[in-house]
């Protein structure tokens, strides 16, 4: 991304979460969207075996992400440490085995709220529920200059710092952006109402529908654009303003639910250019998360 602006001091803040262990209720099953049981993996914990860049489609699993889930046992504290992580902010593992390493904030999951911390395979494996992590939370509150600001534009869930490395382009008066597909607000599920500085939201797509929507080549890692959704509060149906947004997890098999994605920019159609790349698009990739040395 390239800005033409002076970007705006943001705080940081210093925010403590544990890596959470995947749970279950005494009976495990959930109903799939055609009344099927299923024992859900993958949804929480520290998920091995997914990577950026893997598609959407290709595991048994219900919405995993190439992360661990971070959070915190003080429900206020949750909350408020899944607001205020961005896409880009570093994380450091504080305890266990993997003590000193670092990692990147790749999104956020709804309900009681969760972050999605991205580690290299190789440390993904050394860590352990219960192990404790620091994130140098900052982005939220980031503007878009004032000709877009002025129109109600909105940068949200992402660091300024990783923004200018995605295939984003802020001008003064409009913004471009390259993504792997455009698809209708009416695929929206679970996220419709809630607020999407804490919540992702879920594409009702799955293997057999997505060649009918563009998405048959969606992968973890991509840059999405959904028409008609207001994002800038809670998250709704808005005639002409587009949300982009980047793909978090795999799909799941629940009715409603589906592939995870984080909104990051909400702007009028009026000023959005967009590339739909569905075969050459590059979105957030493992390199892209390394953390910087120092």
């Amino acid at each position: 991304m390239t800005m033409t602006h002076a970007a705006p001091t943001l705080v940081a803040t210093n925010s403590a979460g544990v890596i959470e262990h995947p749970g279950l209720d005494s009976n495990p099953y959930l109903i799939d969207r055609d009344g099927r049981p299923y024992v859900p993996t993958g949804d929480g914990g520290v998920v091995l075996g997914v990577e950026l860049g893997d598609s959407v489609f290709g595991f048994d699993a219900d919405s995993a992400s190439p992360a661990v889930s971070v959070v915190h046992p003080d429900q206020p504290a949750r909350h408020a440490l899944t607001a205020l992580a961005c896409l880009g902010n570093e994380v450091t593992v504080r305890t266990g085995a993997a003590a000193g390493e670092r990692g990147t904030v790749l999104g956020k999951r709804g309900e009681q709220g969760r972050v999605l911390a991205w580690f290299p395979a190789q440390v993904r494996a050394r860590l352990i529920p219960g192990d404790a992590v620091a994130v140098r939370a900052v982005g939220q509150g980031a503007r878009l200059p004032a000709g877009l600001a002025d129109l109600g534009g909105q940068l949200l869930n992402v660091d300024p710092a990783l923004l200018a490395r995605l295939p984003v382009t802020v001008g003064q008066n409009s913004v471009s952006v390259q993504v792997r597909a455009g698809i209708g607000s009416k695929l929206i599920g679970n996220g419709i109402g809630r607020p999407a500085h804490q919540w992702d939201l879920d594409l009702q797509v799955y293997q057999d529908t997505a060649d009918g929507h563009g998405l048959g080549g969606l992968s973890i890692g991509d840059l999405i654009c959904v028409d008609n959704l207001d994002v800038r509060h809670n998250v709704g149906y808005r005639r002409d303003w587009s949300t982009i947004a980047v793909v978090l997890t795999t799909t799941s098999p629940r009715p409603g639910h589906g592939v995870g994605v984080m909104p990051i920019v909400c702007v009028p159609n009026s000023v959005l250019e967009l590339d739909i790349e569905p075969q050459a698009h590059i979105g957030v990739t493992s390199q892209l998360l390394q953390p910087l040395p120092g």
